[in-house]
């Protein structure tokens, strides 16, 4: 007899937590995020490599108490019941600040252990320097993976199916996945000005392409926590 194949429920929007942190800091978190990049602009421009290395810790803290306070980690939802064996003493509870930090943590030690690699190698895909500038590169994707995957990898985990319907952009539009479609969008759309012959300092591998990406993730999460929630994105 065959067993019945499991049906995989429908994805839905990922909702930000119900507490008054979560719900004031969400919107707050994208003001930083841009202030931050604001305060370091002179200083990317005028030296990518050093500039971009030092703000990446303040980044990855920020992304890190974003994904804590105001987001449900992977398997928050999945409720298992253990069955205590006669005699056995019941387990004290897991602490809040674990369940959240702790997946907070890996989910930064995923983004930069795997997806900044990938992202380094898409961006030298698409026309980034090949034989120069390889601590630009991997600079420049580290930003966009601490901005577009670490909360993605703190909500949705490493499932591989999942992870497939990221790819193929068939997941319903939320904060976080809208966060990841404009940091790709605007990091993609910071390429324009290169190749223009207007001779700023600006316009040097790779200061557009993090600008376009720290840009496109304020506005994404805004689109994807307000007028975009619960759509998704249509190709015909």
């Amino acid at each position: 007899m065959n067993a019945t194949p499991k049906v995989r429920p429908p994805a839905v929007p990922i909702e930000i937590l119900s507490s008054d942190a979560a719900r004031i800091y969400t919107h707050i978190h994208p003001i930083l995020i841009l202030s931050l990049y604001a305060y370091k602009f002179p200083s990317i421009v005028a030296d990518p490599v050093p500039a971009l290395l030092s703000s990446l810790i303040p980044l990855a803290i920020l992304q890190i108490v974003f994904v804590a306070i105001c987001l449900p980690p992977t398997g928050s939802n999945t409720v298992v019941v253990e069955k205590k064996k006669p005699g056995e003493k019941k387990k004290a509870p897991e602490s809040p600040i674990s369940r959240k930090i702790i997946p907070a943590f890996l989910s930064l030690l995923l983004s930069v252990l795997f997806a900044t690699p990938l992202l380094a190698a898409t961006l030298v895909l698409f026309g980034a320097p090949i034989s120069t500038h390889y601590f630009h590169t991997l600079l420049c994707a580290a930003h966009i993976s601490l901005l577009a995957t670490l909360p993605l990898v703190y909500v949705h985990g490493v499932d591989g199916q999942t992870w497939r319907e990221v790819v193929a952009l068939l997941l319903p539009v939320d904060e976080v996945y809208g966060g990841m479609i404009g940091t790709v969008i605007g990091a993609w759309l910071g390429a324009v000005p290169i190749p223009l012959d207007w001779d700023r300092e600006w316009q040097k591998w790779p200061v557009t392409i993090v600008t376009g990406a720290y840009i496109g993730f304020a506005v994404g999460k805004l689109v994807g926590g307000t007028i975009g929630k619960g759509r998704k994105i249509m190709f015909d």
